[in-house]
């Protein structure tokens, strides 16, 4: 069975980011113009993946009304004559077929993952981080091995040492295919010297049904949540599961310095930023002597 479904969890309490988080959520967080949902947004779509759920949580309104229809907004850019506002305002109400559901208490990424049973039945789904944006082919490669081998497939990048302790770490031995390796065990942000490799989970997932059942299972695991790395443990066990070795850009907007790094990277690569951008860091580097 194809994938088709995306569960995109935004339900997290963003405490990385105070204050800037108090009163909006950091998904809603711009990366250049553009808020760090509707990039995530952007990417699953982009796969084919158009039947969208986003698990919320309180203070996240905002979400629901950015991908709502403006008409007042609409009406006033096209009397002002605004028309590629108009349409890029438009599109965002038109991406997907977007749905909701509130995570009453935030009890991990385990638990936000579990919400979207009913969602999406007995079909296997992605999952997209909802505070990270990826850039280079991600998604499209993951749903071929999906498509090859009907078995869940994770994204993997090695992560510097002194970070391992910050990520789910794979346990892996290798395949046929250099791009993907077979996942033996799972370890939630394990201390440092105790990883069993340096490959870490970085945010995409395309999961069988068959993680409910290890979810239901699962206890209180790292930080008194339900992680989603110990289902993927149990279901690492029962099942094969891959791990697709992603070599491109990973920005974690609700870490300060990834996002001034995304603003900035991202940003260059607008044609209408671009030499702005560059002047910007040429000049701090001038005036700090780097």
């Amino acid at each position: 069975m194809r994938v088709t479904k995306a569960v995109i969890p935004v339900g997290g309490l963003g405490t990385r980011f105070l204050p800037a988080t108090k009163a909006q959520p950091k998904e809603m967080m711009p990366v250049v113009d553009t808020p760090t949902i509707q990039w995530v947004v952007e990417e699953a779509v982009a796969s084919g993946l158009t039947d969208v759920l986003i698990i919320t949580g309180r203070g996240k309104r905002s979400i629901e009304d950015h991908f709502d229809r403006t008409p007042q907004l609409e009406a006033e850019l096209e009397r002002a004559g605004k028309h590629d506002l108009l349409r890029r305002v438009r599109a965002i109400s038109e991406i997907a077929n977007i749905h909701y559901i509130r995570q009453t208490n935030p009890a991990g990424l385990g638990d936000a993952v579990g919400l979207a049973r009913h969602h999406v039945g007995n079909e296997p789904f992605a999952v997209l981080l909802g505070d990270v944006i990826m850039q280079g082919p991600l998604l499209d490669p993951m749903l071929k091995i999906f498509d090859q081998f009907g078995r869940s497939v994770i994204a993997l990048q090695e992560v510097p040492a002194e970070r391992v302790d910050s990520y789910g770490i794979a346990a892996v031995e290798s395949t046929e295919d250099p791009s993907f390796v077979l996942v033996n065990d799972l370890v939630e942000k394990p201390a440092q010297g105790t990883e069993p490799s340096r490959l870490g989970i970085v945010g995409r997932y395309l999961l069988t049904p068959d993680v409910f059942e290890f979810l239901d299972e699962a206890e209180l695991g790292y930080g008194g949540e339900v992680q989603l790395t110990d289902a993927l443990r149990g279901l690492a066990t029962a099942q094969a599961m891959y791990g697709y070795l992603f070599e491109g850009e990973v920005f974690d907007i609700g870490n300060r310095l990834d996002h001034l790094r995304a603003n900035l990277e991202l940003g260059a690569r607008r044609d209408d930023l671009r030499d702005g951008v560059y002047e910007i860091v040429r000049a701090f580097a001038q005036r700090h002597d780097l």
